[in-house]
């Protein structure tokens, strides 16, 4: 058929304009394209490959975070899914089409289709892509307008797309338009769910075509991790469906019919899916888990099922092992290595047991047929061996907790059934890894990995966790070398989908918010074979013939030896050039010109080769075999050689047409420039040069010819002919004589030359010599000797020079006519002066002999040449005259250096080495200090304290004596301040003392230890300064000064070096550039800290300068790199020991703040580090002036003032106004008005002006506004009758008052005096307290300091979880289910244990659990205790699966928040009234035991034994449990008791041994209470339960003589008074001080009480009234007031005794020195609780968090609602139950009186963590105002925790789950699940009906079929008769 004719352009004319601006419109309505940031471009004549070696990208930000990658291999089109969105790219990343995904309106906690009515917890959810894959199949059409069948459109080529919301539906999408749905399903079943519904949870799927559905469209097979929301019951793996089924009616991606791994319980099995991957006829999926039949340890596995296995009998799973503890898989990919298939799998380093990868990493290869071979061996012994190996160990078994086992089938199952059959065992595990050691290791997370073949080698593509690229070549023994990284994304992590395009030239990397193009290889960039090959790219080689680093293929001959050279080639190099003949050759002649080369590749007949020198033209080469030969170039070719140089090198390149296939340099010497650029001897350097120059001696020519124009010539030293060297030159070769030459005297010189023979003609000779630039030229006589040698006597001459200086060289040289003849280098006259710098005699005579220098004396002395003295010589010097002495002062003991300046002090060391004295004490002279005459440097000796002068002597001359006396002194050091400072050094520490400026200041050092303190320059006599260096710790080090070697110290005092301050919170964040705004710094030790300082770094905006500081290595966060910036600085003020007020420093004007800190001391903290966020600055505000002047103002209203910017940086409180010499109150400040409300009447002025101004004050800034006058009514005139009037009314009034205050005065001295009565009073009793609280803290420090050294290991008897666990879960209850076991007859025992596992696995569907509890709360007969059981029992019997446990609690507090927002949310968690409120007491009991072993355990304990030990010191009465020493005034014993002190000597008997143990105790103790002490000590630090009771033991008195005596509470010897009858002390049997006591077993007849029956929570209850005997009643200490009925004859004197007796409340002072005691153990308790300075527990964090959402959720925005929440979950829940009852985490006894106390703490903690003002009056309970002033520091605590944690963000959900897996697996094994399954059972049958019910009407629950399953467990577990 012809092809149709192509359309006419005129109607294409026509329609063109209006189509084009349709078009136009369309794109104007579209939304924003991403943004595509280009690296690279190519233009349109760029070839294709040109194109893909160019690096693109794209920024999707609308997707972010993206998360899958897809490559159309058809089309080479990039498809990417990310958040709601989906996006169509070209190859070269231009964008073509882009859909949405989302947000939907969805909660995981609904199935689809959501209707807001039914799921109320409904919102609109991002949409993530779990699944990005293409489904071939038939082309789309090009036009569809929609009128094909869905199921039509299902078959089609196009894109599977499934994401998170809707339960994880997936729909199908055009590949030409990803907007456009192709199918998918608005009302879904539950069979169609398919990925994961938390984008946290991993989703990966493949598809495939099953061999017996050839011709159908492919199936889908999904790997899925497990999600605790949802519907459960989906398989972790499962096969879908790509069209629905005609023969079941199961739509598009449903797995119904289709193959699935059965798991037996879901959570228990959470595989973490990392890819799914397809090889020949099978299905890989490579995940990690948790080894839940092992080693518990995470692990990862690689599975495998047949393709065309439709029933999974084929699934076998693998463990992979890589060496270096790499147990956590990443990505993975298929691949070959040394032409075998093989699988790359990037491998991480778990966290400690967590599935948490670290940053340590590995690329490990595993080769698929060993894989392949170990899954077969795996199956082979399930099939055949029943899973054992050769030695019967355990190597293959049945995972995911199936019914299946390992058989012995016949030997060939695996032949016959290689993908199994019904009856083989599945799914198959195997106990032996497969092992291999990593390829190649990293330090940063990789996270994914690629690879590819390029010629027959394997390339490894790897990205990681900081969005790097790296390219590794994997070696044949399996290494693999790094040769490349590229930076894609910085800090932005490289997702896994890492795909190489169809050709293999690019690789698409996708980051979170990019895609990237890049090429694999830019051979291209390699310009020369050397950096071709040293990169080492196994891509890349160098193709020889063609010049260019190129890929094999790319090379046409690379078939060919030597002609394509790569770098992993053993042996292989460039082709170089091995040697040349000649390496030089004189400029002036042509050559041939030979060399070598190795690898030289071989060419065709018809080819050949050339040889190009430089940019000349190229020369024919002759190839005999690798020798070349070519001809050089002509000499007038050639360009010159370089200035200054006598040679020039030529490149000499080998060509192959145009290109250069080696080169190498030749050199071209020309020796008439080396006899030019050496003017002073150029015979010498021709001859002597390396190159073969010869020496024309009478033409004076270097020349490479070996001959003269005229002879003779000088052959070069390197030639065998002669004469030959630098020594047959014609020369001056040396100086006759001495060359000094004295300064003006006439002096001859005589110059010694050789081989002057070879100058035939006679010419007249000079002598020249340079002196100062100028030649002095003296004609020269020859006179002629032996054997070639002459002397020239050159005429004489007076030489003068005018530098200041002895001695001048001189240069000499010979002339010969005009030509100079060769010198040598090192003829020179030495010309000298003697009068120069010889300025005294001692100098002089110090010259050396040879200059024959004098001391001339006469009138004018002075040191000349001998021959010039005219008067007569000095033969000896003057006395030595001293100028000066330095220092005049030195230590006793000596060791400092004295200089001593003046002249004739000696004239060489030795002359002074024994002549110095100081103060008459020799001094020792240093060598090295010593200036000949002018200086001497020595060392002071010891000596008294004397005073004296300097006396030096020298030979026999008389001594000379210093003017300056020298002080032998002996400085003290009296003290030091301040005394403390920071571990980081700075503080300026004055010393204090006398004689200090004892030596030079160079002497003096200061030192505190070992560490050096830096001396400031201000020093006197009596104080020195110096700045502290950092110290390595803590301590306390004394104050030392050496001057010189002489040390004194500062006495008894000591610097304590400090903790350094620590800052924890600095606010505001901004201030405005006129400074001054106060920042409020909290923190610690600020108190030690001198000079605290707000600083900051600024620069004039525009700075480029700044730009570069990224590149600059700095040593500090604030070193100043730019000279153009300026530290800016202000000082803190109100520095407190936690607080401190710094002013923000004034910044110029348009300059800009780089950094912001505080620098304390040497300390410098940056503010943004401390606080998270930087420090802004803000323009300064701007207040207008006052309309008109003066402003007119109106008493009672206000002043408004307008301005801008007022609040950018300032608050209202922080505005000061003033209205002349008064304050104008603030009212209101806003951004653009301030009101202020200045006072009643009109203020002074300030000045001299009358009315006052307006000036308000911001920080430094300072505003005057104007004057203000105030407007007053005039007053009117008041008539005289009035005035008298007024006048009489005064005059009567003052008259009155007068007796009044006369009256008032009176009464009021009487009241004066009472009150200073009682003021005296207060006073001595506050001075009283006082002392006793000091006493008392003493003594119990010095008890707490031996107590501490036992804490910390085990000496905290903390109990062991299991017993933890059952005191918090069930208080107050013996035989609780932990301690319980499971008591059935044993024929039921098996039916009922597989009854109770079916209701585990009902409970472990959150369906069903969460009905079972609203069911149970619905009854009425549900009680309150039934729902703390219940709740404690769901706790035990979930306790192995924490993570889900949590999610149901939160889902069951989303119900509660949901009850109470309609009420009163602010009642929610007040008590403990639902199942939830106890699951989440439990909850924080779990997660917070790790923090109370570990952090919080040591304060409360020791706040315990601080208690016990204050209480048990004094009195506390046996019956009433009443004690002196308490805080609570209900158990405060209000009567004065006398008691002494006393100690007994316990007898303990230690094996053989008996040893003397003393205990204190009181006298007035009973005898059970001395008992319990001598236990207390005796078994200090062993847990209370190890321990005998009292009750067990009797105490004896072993009087000496006396005998033995068992002493008792209760005995005949009782005192009996009426029917009170007293308890037994000590002091009733008069026991003394220091008697010897022993404990002694209670014999059979008494009553015994076993160690373990005292109740399990350690409380031990007083004596109660109800202990009577006959009528009587039992006391201690004081009677009980509750007397029976008092006979009314009697009850007048009853009252008399009561007023006789003290006022009991002054007794209560008594508990504020009990509190003085304990607050120390107080305080570290709520510091320990509250602390933000190490991160608060995650669980925490995580529940903290939670609340939070749950508000936001709610619409709750009242922030003291949510800080009631969160004190009801956390402190009143849980730390007060802790606080309370100290016997829950400790092993110990909690006594009445204890607990008296502790009940005071435990409210003072619930009122520290209120919301509401803690307000006391006088009518307050004493236990409320004994904490009155601490309650607002610790609510400061409480606030600052809460801000703390809330500030910190979220993000810590994937944390908390790996806590609460490690949580799970660690105590799991304490709970005894069992038995809470079968007690939690007894309360559904006791409510089955309601249950079964409520199951039933739940369509969800209905489709689970939940109560069929309920049904069956009771079947089981009691043979309860059901429906079934």
């Amino acid at each position: 058929m012809p092809a149709p004719a192509p359309p006419s352009p005129l109607p294409l004319a026509i329609w063109w304009r209006p189509l084009a601006l349709l078009l136009l419109f369309l794109l104007l309505l579209l939304p924003p394209t991403p943004t595509l940031t280009t690296a690279a471009a190519p233009d349109s004549a760029t070839s294709a490959s040109g194109a893909a070696s160019l690096p693109r990208s794209v920024t999707l930000n609308g997707g972010a975070p993206l998360s899958h990658l897809l490559l159309d291999p058809r089309s080479g089109q990039v498809y990417v899914g990310g958040v709601n969105a989906l996006y169509h790219l070209s190859p070269d990343l231009r964008l073509l089409s882009q859909g949405q995904t989302g947000p939907r309106l969805d909660s995981p906690d609904c199935l689809p289709p959501i209707d807001p009515k039914d799921c109320t917890q409904a919102r609109q959810t991002d949409n993530t892509n779990q699944i990005l894959l293409l489904q071939d199949g038939e082309d789309e059409p090009l036009a569809d307008e929609g009128g094909e069948a869905a199921e039509l459109r299902t078959r089609w080529r196009s894109l599977i797309v499934c994401g998170t919301v809707l339960q994880g539906i997936c729909e199908k999408r055009s590949l030409a338009d990803v907007a456009r749905v192709l199918y998918n399903t608005s009302n879904p079943v539950d069979t169609q769910y398919v990925a994961a519904n938390d984008p946290r949870v991993s989703t990966v799927g493949v598809l495939v075509q099953p061999q017996q559905q050839h011709g159908q469209a492919p199936l889908m097979l999904v790997g899925r991790g497990y999600t605790s929301k949802g519907p459960g019951g989906i398989p972790p793996i499962t096969t879908r469906r790509l069209l629905p089924s005609a023969h079941h009616s199961a739509p598009a991606f449903s797995h119904e019919e289709l193959g699935k791994l059965v798991v037996g319980t879901y959570s228990e099995y959470n595989n973490h899916y990392v890819a799914a991957l397809q090889h020949e006829r099978h299905v890989y999926f490579l995940l990690s888990r948790r080894d839940v039949a092992h080693s518990k340890e995470y692990h990862t596995y690689v599975s495998r099922l047949c393709i065309d296995d439709p029933s999974f009998y084929s699934y076998v799973e693998l463990p992979l092992a890589c060496t270096g503890g790499y147990n956590l898989a990443q990505a993975a990919a298929l691949g070959s290595h040394r032409d075998r298939p093989a699988l790359f799998v990037a491998m991480a380093a778990g966290q400690a047991s967590t599935p948490t990868p670290t940053a340590r990493s590995a690329l490990c290869v595993y080769d698929m047929e060993r894989l392949n071979k170990a899954l077969k061996r795996t199956q082979e012994l399930c099939y055949t061996q029943e899973g054992r190996g050769a030695t019967n160990q355990e190597e293959a078994y049945i995972e995911y907790d199936v019914s299946s086992k390992c058989l012995r089938l016949a030997q060939s199952s695996v032949t016959e059934y290689p993908c199994g059959g019904e009856h083989t065992p599945s799914p198959i595990a195997s106990a032996v890894p497969l092992a291999t050691d990593p390829a190649l290791t990293r330090t940063t997370l990789l996270t994914a990995v690629a690879t590819a073949t390029e010629a027959g080698h394997t390339i490894a593509l790897l990205g990681d966790k900081a969005g790097h690229l790296h390219k590794v070549f994997l070696q044949a023994n399996g290494t693999g070398s790094l040769y490349d990284s590229v930076t894609v994304d910085e800090r932005s992590a490289i997702n896994a989908d890492l795909l190489l395009d169809s050709a293999g030239q690019s690789i698409y990397v996708l980051t979170e918010k990019k895609v990237t193009r890049l090429p694999v290889a830019q051979c291209s960039r390699h310009t020369d074979c050397e950096s071709c090959l040293s990169v080492r790219d196994p891509y890349c080689g160098w193709c020889v013939l063609e010049g260019r680093c190129s890929r094999k293929m790319e090379c046409q001959r690379h078939t060919q030896s030597n002609h394509w050279l790569w770098s992993y080639h053993q042996g292989q190099q460039c082709v170089s050039v091995q040697s040349l003949v000649p390496s030089s050759q004189s400029r002036e002649k042509q050559t041939q010109v030979s060399f070598t080369v190795a690898q030289l590749p071989t060419l065709s007949g018809d080819e050949s080769l050339t040889c190009s020198f430089g940019g000349l033209p190229s020369q024919p080469a002759v190839v005999t075999d690798n020798r070349i030969t070519c001809q050089s170039p002509k000499p007038e070719l050639l360009p010159p050689s370089p200035p200054g140089s006598d040679h020039m090198a030529l490149r000499v390149s080998l060509m192959f047409g145009d290109v250069a296939i080696s080169h190498t340099n030749l050199t071209f010497y020309d020796c008439r420039a080396v006899g030019r650029l050496n003017a002073t001897s150029p015979c010498m350097a021709c001859v002597g040069s390396r190159w073969p120059c010869h020496w024309c001696a009478l033409d004076e020519v270097c020349t490479h010819q070996r001959s003269c124009p005229h002879q003779p010539i000088i052959y070069n030293s390197g030639e065998d002919s002669s004469p030959r060297g630098v020594d047959s030159c014609p020369r001056v070769w040396a100086l006759q004589g001495s060359p000094l030459v004295p300064v003006g005297f006439d002096k001859e010189l005589y110059l010694l030359g050789k081989n002057l023979d070879m100058f035939e003609d006679e010419e007249d000779y000079v002598c020249v010599v340079e002196i100062e630039g100028r030649s002095l030229l003296l004609p020269a006589t020859l006179i002629r000797g032996e054997k070639q040698t002459h002397t020239f006597k050159c005429s004489a001459q007076q030489y003068q020079y005018s530098a200041k200086q002895l001695e001048y060289s001189a240069p000499v040289y010979l002339l010969r006519g005009s030509r100079r003849i060769d010198s040598a280098p090192n003829i020179q006259l030495q010309l000298y002066n003697c009068s120069v710098g010889q300025s005294d005699c001692s100098q002089c005579r110090a010259v050396a002999p040879a200059y024959r220098c004098v001391w001339c004396g006469g009138e004018s002395p002075g040191c000349v040449y001998s021959d010039a003295c005219t008067a007569s010589h000095e033969d000896s010097c003057p006395p030595p005259l001293i100028t000066k002495i330095q220092p005049t002062t030195g230590p006793l003991e000596g060791g400092i250096h004295v200089s001593i300046w003046g002249s004739n002090l000696g004239q060489r060391f030795e002359d002074i080495q024994h002549g110095v004295t100081v103060a008459g004490v020799r001094c020792e002279p240093l060598p090295e200090g010593y200036l000949i005459s002018t200086r001497i440097v020595c060392e002071l000796q010891p000596s008294r304290q004397i005073k004296g002068p300097v006396m030096i002597t020298v030979g026999d001359s008389p001594p000379g004596q210093s003017q300056q006396s020298f002080t032998y002194q002996d400085p003290h050091l009296l003290g030091i301040e301040p005394d403390k400072g920071p571990v980081s050094g700075g503080t300026l520490l004055t010393v204090k003392g006398s004689h200090l400026l004892t030596g030079q200041k160079s002497d003096l050092k200061a030192f505190i230890g070992q560490q050096p303190c830096v001396i400031k320059e201000e020093m006197n006599d009596t104080q020195l300064v110096c700045r502290t260096s950092r110290a390595n710790h803590t301590t306390e080090l004394t104050v030392r000064v050496l001057f010189g070697k002489a040390e004194r110290t500062v006495g008894n005092a000591v610097f304590r070096y400090l903790k350094d301050p620590i800052i924890t919170d600095a606010a505001p964040a901004e201030s405005f550039y006129g400074g001054g705004r106060k920042i409020t710094v909290r923190g610690e030790n600020f108190d030690i800290i001198q000079q605290p300082m707000m600083s900051m770094w600024v620069e004039p905006v525009g700075n480029f300068l700044v730009r570069r500081r990224r590149y600059l290595s700095l040593k500090g966060p604030h070193v100043a790199f730019n000279s153009s910036r300026i530290k800016k600085q202000e000082r803190c003020v109100d520095v407190m020991s936690d607080r401190m007020t710094c002013l923000t420093p004034k910044v110029p004007r348009d300059w800009k703040v780089v950094s912001v800190w505080f620098e304390l001391d040497n300390l410098e903290l940056d503010f943004e580090s401390i606080t998270g966020k930087k420090f802004t600055f803000h323009p300064d505000p701007t207040l207008s002036d006052l309309a008109d002047a003066p402003y007119r103002f109106k008493p009672g209203g206000v002043i408004a003032v307008e301005g801008e910017g007022l609040m950018l940086a300032m608050t209202r409180e922080e505005v000061v106004a003033r209205l002349g010499n008064q304050k104008c109150e603030v009212k209101t400040l806003d951004s653009t008005h301030l009101y202020c409300e200045p006072p009643e009447e009109q203020p002074l002025g300030t000045d001299e002006s009358e009315l006052p101004r307006l000036q308000v004050e911001m920080g430094e800034l300072v505003y005057d506004l104007g004057p203000v006058q105030y407007d007053t009514d005039d007053p009117s005139p008041v008539p005289l009758a009035a005035q008298v009037g007024l006048a009489a009314s005064a005059a009567v009034v003052v008259l009155v008052v007068l007796v009044i205050i006369l009256m008032y005065r009176r009464k009021s001295k009487q009241a004066l005096r009472d009150y200073k009565k009682v003021l005296v009073q207060l006073e001595t009793l506050e001075i009283n307290v006082g002392d006793q609280c000091r006493k008392e803290f003493t003594d119990l420090m010095t008890e707490m300091m031996d107590l501490s050294s036992d804490v910390g290991g085990p000496g905290i008897p903390l109990l062991d979880y299991r017993t933890y666990a059952e005191r918090i879960f069930f208080p107050g209850q013996k035989g609780a289910p932990l301690s319980q076991n499971l008591d059935l007859p044993d024929s039921r025992r098996q039916t009922v244990e597989q009854g109770l596992g079916q209701l585990n696995n009902l409970l472990n569907n959150r369906l069903f659990l969460i009905r079972f509890i609203h069911t149970l709360e619905a009854q009425q007969s549900f009680s309150q205790r039934d729902r703390g059981y219940v709740a404690s029992l769901l706790t035990m019997a979930l306790h192995d699966k924490l993570e889900y446990f949590t999610d149901i609690m939160k889902t069951l507090l989303g119900d509660l928040v949901h009850q109470y927002v309609d009420k009163n949310p602010k009642l929610m968690l007040r008590r403990t009234e639902t199942v939830v409120e106890k699951m989440l007491t439990n909850w924080m009991s779990i997660c917070l035991y790790s923090f109370l072993k570990e952090v919080a355990g040591e304060p409360l304990y020791m706040l315990y034994r601080a208690i016990k030990y204050q209480v048990d010191k004094g009195p506390v009465d046996a019956v009433t449990g009443k004690a002196k020493r308490t805080l609570n005034d209900s158990h405060l014993l209000r009567e004065d008791i006398d008691y002494t002190s006393m100690t007994l000597t316990v007898m303990v008997k230690t094996g053989v041994e008996v040893q003397a143990c003393p205990v204190k105790v009181l006298d007035i103790d009973t005898i059970t209470q001395v008992k319990d002490k001598i236990l207390d000590q005796l078994y200090k630090g062993m847990p209370y339960s190890q321990r005998p009771s009292a009750d067990s033991l009797d105490l004896e008195w072993r009087a000496g003589q006396a005998g033995h005596l068992t002493l008792s509470d209760d005995d005949v010897t009782g005192i009996i008074q009426g029917r009170w009858k007293k308890i037994n002390s000590l002091q009733h049997y008069k026991v003394p001080d220091l008697a010897t006591v022993a404990l002694i077993p209670r014999s059979q007849s008494s009553v015994v009480m076993g160690i373990n029956q005292v109740y399990q929570t350690g409380e031990k209850t007083p004596m109660l009234e109800g202990e009577e005997e006959e009528g009587q009643r039992l006391w201690h200490l004081v009677k009980s007031s509750e007397d029976p009925e008092i006979p009314k004859h009697r009850k007048s004197s009853m009252r008399e005794r009561e007023r006789a007796k003290a006022i009991p409340e002054i007794y209560l002072t008594r508990l504020l020195s009990m509190k003085g005691t304990l607050q120390k153990f107080v305080d570290d308790v709520f510091v320990a609780i509250l602390s933000t300075k190490r991160p608060p527990p995650i669980a925490v964090r995580y529940f903290f968090d939670f609340l939070d959402d749950m508000a936001e959720k709610h619409g709750i925005d009242d922030p003291e609602t949510v800080h009631i929440w969160k004190t009801n979950s956390l402190p009143l829940r849980f730390w007060v139950n802790i606080l309370k009852n100290p016997q829950f985490v400790f092993d110990v006894q909690v006594t009445d009186s204890v607990d008296a106390v502790l009940s005071v703490i435990a409210q003072t903690f619930i009122d520290s963590c209120t919301t509401s003002e803690h307000k006391v009056g006088r009518d307050s309970p004493v236990n409320k105002l004994l904490y009155a002033r601490e309650i607002p520091r610790y609510k400061q605590l409480v606030e600052r925790y809460y801000s703390d944690i809330h500030s910190s963000g979220s993000g810590c959900y994937q944390e908390m789950n790996s806590t609460l897996t490690e949580l799970s697996g660690s105590f799991a094994s304490e709970m005894n699940s069992v038995v809470a399954l079968h007690e939690l059972y007894k309360y559904i049958n006791k409510y089955y009906d309601q249950i079964i019910m409520s199951l039933e009407e739940d369509a969800a629950g209905q489709k689970m079929q939940l109560a069929y399953r309920l049904q069956q467990v009771a079947a089981l577990v009691e043979n309860k008769v059901t429906d079934l």
